[in-house]
């Protein structure tokens, strides 16, 4: 359940290449699995100027509330929001319709400096 052509984050969020330069970013099945139902999701309108792991949002579930981070510097051009009336899609589809934010990357080889897959993989079994 870890997608080979994205890339990952320490705090199991994903970022996949999107139109115009931007990434798209969620969570992982790792992290909606840990967290349970999903209930609720904050996310910052577009426009709003997010830096490298600082918050950007939260999500709440039936156990907990957690931050959610910014995994590349930027500025958010989308969010889903979707998510607005039916948080739950990402419990069922993390990496597809779940999807959280879209961000104009301020620089875009800070992407490559994210986890790999197998790097990714390491992390979540070990």
């Amino acid at each position: 359940m870890i997608p080979e052509d994205l890339r990952y984050t320490a705090e199991h969020e994903w970022v996949a290449a999107a139109d115009g330069g931007a990434v798209r970013v969620g969570i992982t099945h790792f992290a909606q699995d840990a967290l349970g139902d999903i209930v609720y999701v904050q996310l910052p309108e577009p426009g709003a100027v997010v830096a490298a792991g600082e918050s950007l949002g939260e999500i709440e579930s039936t156990k907990s509330v957690s931050e959610l981070y910014a995994p590349v510097a930027g500025t958010v051009s989308a969010r889903n929001e979707v998510l607005a009336d039916t948080p739950e899609v990402i419990n069922t589809d993390p990496y597809g319709s779940g999807w959280l934010v879209e961000i104009a990357v301020a620089d875009p080889a800070a992407v490559d400096g994210l986890l790999t897959a197998d790097a990714y993989r390491e992390l979540t079994e070990s």
